[in-house]
C-alpha cells in the first residue's frame, strides 16, 4: 500500500496503530501527520475516535484489524451510498444545553451507529444546515406589556418656504407587541428632545402606559449599548420614572429582539411614506397631518392571518391592560456633567451659575429644563436657579459665597457711614472726609476697611479719640489715624489756638469804647 491513502480507501490499521503510538509518546498532530504521510485532519480524527473509546496503543496490539475497525466505527463504505441522514434540528435543540458540544453529539452518534462520517464532515454538514435553517424562537407578547419604538430608514423632505432649506424629517414609529397597533409621526431629528417628545405623544395617542418600552440602541436613549447591562440616558430614565415604566433596550445587532417594530417600520414605509413621496411639504404640521390620515387607514385595515384590524385588536387586548397616564405632564430636561470653577460658578449655555463655594473643583450633575437650572452632587440637589438666556453673565446667590466675599459684596457708602455712627460723631466726620477726598466711592472702601481693623485692634473708644484729634488738625486718612494710635496721641488733650484779629483804626469807625 502506498504511503498516502487513495481516495475512498481507509487508512491501514498498521498506520493507525503508529498514529496512536506517536500520540501517546507526546508528539504533536502535525509531526505525526508528517511522519505517517497523512493529513493532519486524519490524525485528529483517529486520535479523537481512540480517545473517545478509551483505546490505548497496548490494547490495539491485541486486537485484529477488523476488531479495531469495529471499535473505532470505521469500515468500508460504498462510494455510491448517499450521505447519512442526520436530524440536525433535534441536535441543535440538545446543543443549547450547557456543556453539550458538537464533538459530544458526533461521538454519541458514532456509538449509536447513527452515522459513520468523520467529525470534520459532521461539522461541515452541520454548518451547511444552519445556514439553510436558521432557528427562530416565536415570541409571545402579553397584553399591554411591551411597546416597541424605532425610527424608519426612509425620510421625507420638509422645505422651509422662507429660506427654501430642506430638512429631512425622521419618522418615529411605535407599536404594541400583542395587537400591532401602530403610531407614527415626523420629527426634525432623532435628538433627545424630539426622541422623548415623540414618546410622550405616542403614549397620549394610545391613551395609556405600557409596562415597558423596547427601544433600539439609539444614542438619544441608550448612552452605553451593551448586551448585558446597557446604560440608559439620564433624561430617558427620568421619562420612564415619571410614567412608571421600564426601559428594556434591544441587544446590539439583534433586530429580532424588536421584530414587531421592524415589521411596523416596513408597513409605515410601504403604506404611508411611499404614497407621500411625490408630495411637497412646507411644515411638519402638514406632514404629520398627512401621516395621520394614512396611519388611521393602516390601523383600521383588516390584517391577514388575524381576521381583525389593529385598532380592534388593540381595543380588545392591549388597551384594557394599559396603566393610566399621569396627571402631571412630563417636563423635559437635559443632563450634563460639569466641574465647579474656582469662582464657585459653572457654565451652562454660556451663562454662569453659582453653587455653594465648598463644592469648588468638584464634578456635579446639572439638570437643564426650560425654566430652571438644578445642580446635583451625590444625588442631592445643592443649587437651583431660574434659567437665564443672557450669555456671558453671572447668576450668584449670596448663600453660595464665602463669608469674606459676601462681606466685600455688601460694601457701600451707606453701610460704612452707619458703622461710623455706631462708633461716634468724630468717626463719622472722619469717614465722610475720606469719601469726600476720593474721586470714586469704591476708592474709599479699602481705607475704611483699614479703619475698621483699627477699631478691632485698638478698640472703638481709642479710635473715636484718634478721629477727634485728626479732625481737629484737619488730618484725613488711615495713615494719620494709625500714627496717632501708635504714638498714643489719642489720649492727649487737644488744644486749638484761637486767632486774634487786630482792630482796624479809622476816622469813620467807632471803636468799642464809643458804646461805653
Amino acid at each position: 500500500m502506498s504511503k498516502r491513502t487513495q481516495q475512498g480507501e481507509l487508512l491501514s490499521m498498521d498506520k493507525f496503530r503508529e498514529i496512536i503510538r506517536l500520540h501517546e509518546m507526546g508528539h504533536s498532530q502535525c509531526s505525526i501527520a508528517q511522519s505517517c504521510a497523512v493529513a493532519r485532519s486524519t490524525v485528529q480524527d483517529y486520535v479523537r475516535r481512540a480517545t473517545a473509546k478509551g483505546i490505548s496503543y497496548e490494547q490495539l496490539e491485541h486486537l485484529s484489524d477488523s476488531e479495531a475497525k469495529e471499535q473505532l466505527g470505521k469500515g468500508k463504505r460504498k462510494v455510491e451510498e448517499r450521505p447519512e441522514t442526520i436530524d440536525f434540528t433535534t441536535l441543535e435543540i440538545e446543543r443549547q444545553q450547557k456543556g453539550v458540544t458538537l464533538a459530544l453529539l458526533w461521538q454519541e452518534g458514532i456509538d449509536k451507529q447513527q452515522w459513520q462520517c468523520s467529525y470534520g464532515t459532521f461539522c461541515r454538514r452541520y454548518n451547511q444546515w444552519k445556514v439553510r435553517n436558521q432557528l427562530t424562537m416565536r415570541q409571545v407578547y402579553k397584553a399591554g406589556e411591551k411597546l416597541f419604538v424605532d425610527y424608519c430608514g426612509l425620510t421625507i423632505g420638509v422645505v422651509n418656504p422662507n429660506t427654501h432649506v430642506m430638512t429631512k424629517a425622521q419618522i418615529f414609529v411605535a407599536c404594541f407587541g400583542a395587537s400591532n397597533y401602530t403610531y407614527a409621526e415626523a420629527t426634525p431629528s432623532q435628538e433627545l428632545p424630539h426622541w422623548i417628545g415623540a414618546h410622550q405623544r405616542a403614549l397620549q395617542f394610545f391613551g395609556g402606559v405600557p409596562e415597558c418600552i423596547v427601544p433600539d440602541n439609539l444614542k438619544s436613549g441608550v448612552s452605553d449599548p451593551c448586551r448585558y447591562e446597557p446604560g440608559i440616558n439620564r433624561s430617558y430614565e427620568e421619562f420612564a420614572r415619571h410614567f412608571n415604566l421600564v426601559i428594556l433596550p434591544a441587544r446590539p445587532n439583534k433586530p429580532k429582539d424588536k421584530a414587531k417594530v421592524e415589521k411596523a417600520v416596513q408597513e409605515v414605509e410601504r403604506q404611508i411614506l411611499a404614497p407621500l413621496r411625490h408630495e411637497r411639504f412646507t411644515s411638519f404640521t402638514d406632514l404629520n397631518a398627512a401621516i395621520d390620515v394614512r396611519l388611521q387607514y393602516l390601523n383600521e385595515r383588516v390584517m391577514s392571518g388575524y381576521g381583525v384590524s389593529r385598532l380592534v385588536l388593540f381595543e380588545q387586548v392591549d388597551k384594557p391592560a394599559l396603566k393610566p397616564l399621569p396627571s402631571q405632564s412630563f417636563v423635559f430636561a437635559r443632563w450634563k456633567t460639569a466641574k465647579v470653577n474656582l469662582d464657585y460658578h459653572l457654565e451652562v449655555e454660556k451663562h454662569y451659575y453659582s453653587v455653594p463655594y465648598w463644592y469648588v473643583q468638584r464634578d456635579v450633575q446639572v439638570k437643564v429644563s426650560e425654566h430652571l437650572i438644578e445642580v446635583f452632587h451625590d444625588h442631592q440637589r445643592i443649587a437651583v436657579h431660574e434659567r437665564s438666556r443672557v450669555q456671558y453673565r453671572h447668576t450668584t446667590l449670596a448663600d453660595h459665597m464665602p463669608p469674606e466675599h459676601w462681606a466685600y459684596k455688601r460694601q457701600s457708602k451707606e453701610r460704612f457711614l452707619a458703622w461710623a455712627d455706631q462708633i461716634g460723631t468724630h468717626t463719622r466726620t472722619q469717614v465722610e472726609a475720606i469719601f469726600n477726598a476720593k474721586a470714586h466711592e469704591e476708592q474709599a472702601f479699602r481705607s475704611i476697611r483699614g479703619i475698621q481693623r483699627l477699631a478691632t485692634t485698638h478698640g472703638t473708644e481709642r479710635l473715636e479719640l484718634a478721629c477727634r484729634r485728626a479732625n481737629a488738625f484737619g488730618m484725613v486718612g488711615l495713615r494719620r489715624l494709625r500714627s496717632i494710635l501708635a504714638s498714643h496721641l489719642d489720649a492727649a488733650t487737644v488744644e486749638v489756638e484761637s486767632t486774634v484779629t487786630p482792630a482796624i483804626e479809622h476816622a469813620n469807625l467807632r471803636g468799642s469804647q464809643y458804646y461805653h
